[in-house]
């Protein structure tokens, strides 16, 4: 029969270099040679494995606990290690147990699935490697208070897809980690101490040097705001209707609750001291001037007959 044959390569294992297949083969044992690859395959894929887990798997431990990571944190990269060590010991099994065309092939369909899935699936692998960086980066914890593109809230899980974080709003975002890669989060949480600024304005015939003294008092009488750094108080605005003095504190291990509420209560504590020390916070005054001119009015008003 004339024409063109097509040939396909079959997964026969070679059996030359096989001890087990060889030991078999000398005790009779019928299909020595694909019961040996077996064997091998089994026994070369389970040792590679455990010792990967031994040894692969403890130092991948050990770097990620270097690295400060929670566990939670630790889950994803743990689980793609053992991934990793699955398919090497796949690997180096099949070649030991001579499949060698079969390995060969697989690999080839392998990389033209890679090729079609990678671009079929840009952006979640995009997102994968962002949350590698996440993990690896640390520019925030589950915990901290982030902002970003306009958005604020409280990270309440990190994967390797996606990062979701509970707004103050109580509403739950589900962010892709990319977005937080590819822009600039702002971490106001990410040291042990917050600066808190606030502008107080006072009249323009008000005490300045008084005004400076009860926001310093009050800052250093409140347990929340700490002494060193100490707050401090600098004339920064002539405003239309009033001297603005802004005033800056520090707060420890802070949080969005810590820092509204200790500002909020820092500044009512201030409001109430000017009150009494009669120190006003005007507020802007506008002056309307001009008049009103009126013509013709014999041809509009008329005299009463009485």
């Amino acid at each position: 029969m004339s024409g063109l044959a097509l040939r396909i390569p079959l997964a026969v294992p070679d059996t030359q270099s096989q001890p087990v297949a060889d030991a078999l083969a000398d005790l009779g044992v019928p299909y020595a040679g694909p019961i040996g690859s077996a064997v091998t395959f089994l026994v070369v894929a389970i040792i590679i494995y455990y010792v990967g887990r031994a040894v692969i798997g403890s130092l991948v431990n050990r770097v990620l606990d270097s690295r400060g990571l929670d566990a939670h944190a630790k889950k994803p990269l743990q689980k793609i290690t053992r991934i990793v060590i699955v398919f090497g010991a796949i690997a180096v099994a099949f070649g030991a147990a001579g499949y060698g065309n079969f390995l060969g092939a697989l690999a080839t369909i392998a990389a033209a699935a890679t090729l079609a899935i990678g671009f079929a699936m840009q952006d979640v692998i995009a997102n994968f490697v962002a949350g590698v960086f996440i993990f690896t980066d640390k520019p925030f914890r589950i915990g901290d208070w982030i902002e970003w593109d306009g958005n604020s809230g409280v990270v309440e899980d990190i994967s390797l897809r996606v990062t979701r974080v509970r707004t103050f709003d109580n509403e739950l975002l589900t962010v892709p980690n990319s977005q937080l890669t590819d822009g600039v989060i702002k971490n106001p949480v990410a040291k042990d101490k917050l600066r808190l600024q606030f502008l107080f304005g006072i009249g323009y015939d008000d005490d300045i040097d008084k005004a400076t003294e009860i926001i310093i008092d009050e800052a250093e009488k409140h347990e929340g705001i700490l002494d060193d750094p100490e707050p401090s108080v600098r004339l920064t605005e002539l405003g239309d209707s009033s001297v603005g003095l802004t005033s800056r504190i520090w707060i420890a291990d802070p949080g969005r609750a810590d820092f509204v509420k200790t500002r909020g209560e820092y500044v009512t504590a201030v409001k109430e001291r000017f009150d009494e020390e009669d120190i006003n916070i005007p507020y802007p005054n506008r002056t309307i001037g001009g008049g009103l001119a009126l013509e013709n009015l014999d041809s509009v008003a008329e005299p009463a007959d009485d």
